[in-house]
């Protein structure tokens, strides 16, 4: 007899495919200002990278958006339009440069477009304008009944592998070196998604200052693989 995967797993499977590199968001486009940092020797090495990303995760888009990704998903959970659009016009301001704003506005749309697509649900509605990415995430998992513990977490640690992946594009960093990031920063991400979902919009904040500056140079880099 065949064995089936319990209930609790399938309905995490969606989660699988949504953060996979291959779902067509366009995420491997940009490196959220970290080839600005691999430019001016910020980021040099293994060691270097993690610290990069630590902060980057405690300190700035890591939190703030998984903040933002659970009061959309709990927007969406109780029908509440209102709040959604709140939600999703703070995420917007948010971003402190163009290209960020770019990131977040146009990976947002193309999730929401690929997921009503193929996995359509009453409850997904489309949006008209804008959708920074982690609301955009959020709705389709409220929709979609994963818990939210489950959504927080993987979608972290999908950006911490994103940039890694800008990171051995750009930087003298093989993919072991990677992989060990990625590993390291897990705790990082648990602990992250665990505090996400008790705290307010009023505890969104940021203090990497390096980086977001650098998102302005980044605009004028000589050369550039990425679109942030």
């Amino acid at each position: 007899m065949a064995e089936f995967l319990p209930v609790e797993a399938q309905s995490l499977l969606p989660l699988f495919a949504w953060l996979s590199p291959s779902y067509p968001v366009g995420s491997y486009a940009y490196s959220h200002t970290l080839e600005w940092a691999v430019e001016t020797g910020d980021v040099t090495d293994e060691a270097s990278l993690a610290f990069w990303l630590t902060d980057l995760m405690t300190l700035g888009a890591g939190r703030n958006d998984a903040i933002l990704l659970a009061h959309a998903y709990r927007a969406v959970s109780a029908d509440d339009a209102y709040a959604l659009n709140t939600v999703n016009e703070l995420a917007l301001a948010l971003s402190p440069s163009s290209e960020l704003h770019l990131e977040t506005s146009q990976q947002g749309k193309s999730f929401l477009d690929a997921t009503l697509a193929a996995w359509p649900s009453p409850r997904l509605m489309p949006q008209e304008g804008e959708v920074a990415f982690p609301v955009a995430v959020g709705m389709a998992a409220a929709a979609h009944g994963i818990p939210l513990p489950a959504t927080l977490g993987a979608f972290l640690f999908a950006l911490v592998q994103t940039l890694v992946s800008a990171a051995i594009r750009s930087a003298p960093i093989g993919q072991t070196a990677g992989t060990r990031v990625s590993a390291a920063l897990s705790a990082t991400v648990q602990a992250i998604a665990h505090e996400a979902q008790g705290l307010s919009l009023d505890d969104i904040g940021g203090c990497t200052f390096r980086a977001d500056l650098g998102s302005f140079h980044h605009e004028n880099q000589y050369t550039r693989l990425f679109r942030s």
